[in-house]
């Protein structure tokens, strides 16, 4: 438990690794660097990671991408197609099918939807995390 509190051991290093997605997402990532970030063999860096996060390393890197390309598209009103190359995607056709499969529905009505219905705090360039993940 004080290991878990201080941020060291496993959870630690897996903490470390889930900032440095938090700030690089629109880069590339591999689960070979994530690893390696965690000083962990892929099979246990996989294997702790998805322990504290209940989903396998990419993807919760996608869903982090795609969390942000939401929030783009709401508070600078950026286009699917702006939204997706600015998080790290190379397809916007994949973007697409990706972002329809985690929010339910295609980006343009899911913008309209969040639009109509939250109201969106503004962004807080200090935070290590995005609100909606």
């Amino acid at each position: 438990m004080r290991s878990a509190l201080a941020l060291q051991g496993q959870f630690g290093r897996i903490c470390k690794v889930l900032r440095h997605i938090h700030a690089v997402y629109n880069q590339a990532l591999s689960l070979r660097q994530l690893a390696d970030k965690a000083g962990m063999s892929v099979p246990t860096f996989h294997s702790h990671f998805k322990a504290m996060t209940h989903m396998p390393p990419m993807q919760y890197v996608k869903s982090v991408r795609l969390h942000q390309a939401r929030m783009l598209m709401v508070r600078q009103e950026m286009t699917a197609a702006a939204a997706s190359y600015a998080v790290g995607y190379e397809s916007p056709s994949q973007f697409n099918r990706e972002f329809k499969r985690l929010f339910g529905l295609p980006p343009a009505q899911e913008v309209q939807r969040m639009q109509q219905s939250f109201s969106v705090p503004p962004l807080h360039p200090a935070s290590d995390f995005i609100a909606s993940h």
